[in-house]
C-alpha cells in the first residue's frame, strides 16, 4: 500500500509565477476584476483541507464564458497554471495553488439559463449554488436532490463528482449531469451532452470531465436532471446503543429495499459537538437522522418499516420532526457537524477521510476505524451517508504537534487500506485531490493511472490545469 504520494514534494512543487506580460494582459481585459491583493490571494488560497501552500499569484473573477476562455487562452500562451475556484469548500487541497499561478473564480457565473419544468431538467452557469437553484424552482414544485452539505457550487460538485446526503436515493453527481459546457486549456469552448437522457454517440466527454477535479478544463455550465418535490416528507432520529448496531440496522434497511432517501450516521462525539454549536439537546449517542420521501401512504409504511428494523438491533422509538421548520434544524446540524467539530477543540485543524464500501461490509469498516481511533487516544468524530456505504471519520489534531499529524495519517491510512481490502474505494466523495494519490494507484492499478496521465497530457500538454492534483505530473 502507498503512502499519499510524495505529498511533501507536492506541497514544495516548483512555482510557475504570472509574468509581467500576462498580468498586464489581464489587466486590460479584466480591470478590477484581476486582483493581486494578498487578503484576496489567501482567500483564494486555503480551502478545508489541513494543508498550507503559499497563495497564487492573482485572482481573475470571471462572468462569461469568454472571460474563462480568455484567462485559459493566455494561460496556455504563458505555461501558466490556473486553478478553478468555486466556493472553496473542498477538503483534500483541490484548490492549493501549489505551482502558483491563477486562481479562476467562477462565482459571478451565477446565472440559472433555462429551466425545463416538462422534461425535469435545468441548465445553469457553474457559479450557482445548490441553495441557490433549489430556491428558484421550489416555487415550480422541483428540487434538485444532491447535498454535500456545505453550499457548495454546482460546478465544483461536477467537477469533483460529489454526493451526499441524498445520494441512497437519488444517486451522485455522475447520475445527475447531463450534459456540460467546458473550457479546455487552451481556451476553447466546448458543448457535452443534451437535455435528453440518453444518448450512444461517441464517446462520454460528459462523464469524462465529471470528477476531474479542475485537471482537464475548466467546467462553466451544467445541464441537470432535477425531481418533483415530494407529496409527503418525514425526518426522524433513532438512538442506538451503539455505532455497530446503528450500522446494521442501515444495512438491513438497504438489504431490505426499503426506499430511504435519506440515511445518515452521527457518532456521539458528532452529537456532542452539533449540541454546543446548534443547542439542539440531542441524546449523546450513535444516532440514525433518516428522512422518508413519497406518497403519504408510502412515507408511513417506510417508516413502519425502519422502526422494526431499528428495534432488532436496539435503536429507541423514532422522535419525529414532521413540519419543514423541523427538518430544517437537524439537517442544518448535521451540515455543520464539520465546523461544530473544530470547534470542540479551539486552534485545532481537522485531517479528514473519507471511504465508501459494499454496504454488506460496512459495519467491518466502520468498527475497525473506531477501534483503531480509540487506541490511538486522538479526538475524533464520526458521520456518514451509511445507506449508501459512505462514511467520514475527522482526526481533531493540533497542528504544532506534529506527533498528532502523523498519527492522524496513518489512521487515515488504515482506513483507506482497509476499504480497498473490502473492495471499495479510497474516497467516495471527498476525491483525490493532493491526499490521496498513493492510494489511487493502489485502487485504480499502474496501468490505469497511467492512461489517467495520456489523457491529461493530450488535453492539457502544457500541464497548466490544476497541477498537482490526482497525480503528480511526472509518472
Amino acid at each position: 500500500m502507498n503512502a499519499p504520494h510524495d505529498l511533501e514534494a507536492l506541497l514544495k512543487a516548483r512555482r510557475r509565477p504570472v509574468p509581467e506580460a500576462m498580468l498586464d494582459a489581464l489587466r486590460e481585459r479584466f480591470g478590477a476584476r484581476l486582483s493581486t491583493a494578498l487578503a484576496v490571494r489567501q482567500q483564494h488560497g486555503r480551502d478545508e483541507s489541513p494543508f498550507d501552500v503559499d497563495p497564487p499569484d492573482c485572482v481573475v473573477y470571471a462572468e462569461s464564458n469568454e472571460d474563462v476562455a480568455a484567462v485559459l487562452a493566455l494561460a496556455h500562451e504563458h505555461s501558466v497554471p490556473v486553478i478553478p475556484y468555486g466556493a472553496g469548500s473542498s477538503l483534500e487541497g483541490h484548490l492549493l495553488a501549489v505551482q502558483g499561478g491563477v486562481s479562476l473564480d467562477v462565482s459571478r457565473m451565477n446565472k440559472i439559463l433555462s429551466v425545463n419544468a416538462e422534461d425535469l431538467t435545468v441548465t445553469v452557469q457553474a457559479g450557482v449554488t445548490r441553495n441557490q437553484l433549489n430556491a428558484e424552482i421550489r416555487h415550480a414544485g422541483l428540487f434538485f436532490p444532491i447535498d454535500p452539505g456545505a453550499d457548495a457550487s454546482l460546478g465544483g460538485m461536477a467537477a469533483t463528482r460529489a454526493s451526499g446526503t441524498n445520494a441512497v436515493r437519488y444517486g451522485t453527481m455522475r447520475e445527475a449531469v447531463l450534459g456540460l459546457s467546458v473550457v479546455t486549456a487552451t481556451g476553447e469552448v466546448v458543448r457535452t451532452g443534451t437535455r435528453a437522457r440518453k444518448s450512444s454517440a461517441g464517446y462520454d466527454l460528459t462523464r469524462l470531465f465529471i470528477g476531474s477535479e479542475g485537471t482537464l478544463g475548466v467546467i462553466t455550465e451544467v445541464t441537470l436532471r432535477i425531481y418533483p418535490l415530494p407529496e409527503a416528507v418525514s425526518a426522524a432520529v433513532c438512538f442506538f446503543p451503539s455505532i455497530d448496531a446503528a450500522v446494521q440496522t442501515t444495512i438491513q434497511i438497504i438489504q431490505m429495499g426499503v426506499p430511504i432517501a435519506r440515511c445518515e450516521l452521527l457518532d456521539a462525539h458528532a452529537i456532542r459537538a452539533v449540541n454546543l454549536h446548534d443547542k439542539l439537546g440531542l441524546r449523546e449517542a450513535p444516532m440514525l437522522l433518516m428522512e422518508f420521501h413519497g406518497s403519504d401512504a408510502s412515507v408511513a409504511e417506510q417508516a413502519e418499516t425502519v422502526q422494526e428494523i431499528a428495534r432488532e438491533f436496539g435503536g429507541e422509538d423514532f422522535e419525529w420532526a414532521t413540519t419543514p421548520e423541523a427538518r430544517t434544524k437537524l439537517w442544518t446540524a448535521r451540515h455543520h457537524a464539520y465546523l461544530s467539530a473544530l470547534q470542540t477543540k479551539p486552534g485545532c485543524r481537522c485531517v479528514t477521510t473519507d471511504t465508501c464500501v459494499p454496504i454488506s461490509r460496512l459495519a467491518e469498516s466502520i468498527n475497525e476505524s473506531v477501534r483503531e481511533v480509540e487506541e490511538a487516544g486522538l479526538p475524533y468524530f464520526i458521520v456518514g451517508h451509511v445507506g449508501d456505504g459512505n462514511f467520514h471519520l475527522g482526526y481533531l489534531i493540533d497542528p504544532n504537534v506534529p506527533a498528532e499529524r502523523d498519527t492522524a495519517e496513518r489512521l487515515s491510512a488504515q482506513m483507506v487500506q482497509r476499504a480497498l481490502r473490502l473492495e471499495g474505494t479510497c474516497t467516495g466523495e471527498h476525491g483525490i485531490g493532493l491526499h490521496k494519490q498513493g492510494f489511487l494507484v493502489d485502487e485504480a492499478g499502474a496501468g490505469a493511472v497511467q492512461l489517467m496521465r495520456q489523457l491529461k497530457a493530450a488535453l492539457d500538454p502544457k500541464n497548466i490545469m490544476n497541477p498537482g492534483k490526482i497525480f503528480a505530473s511526472a509518472p
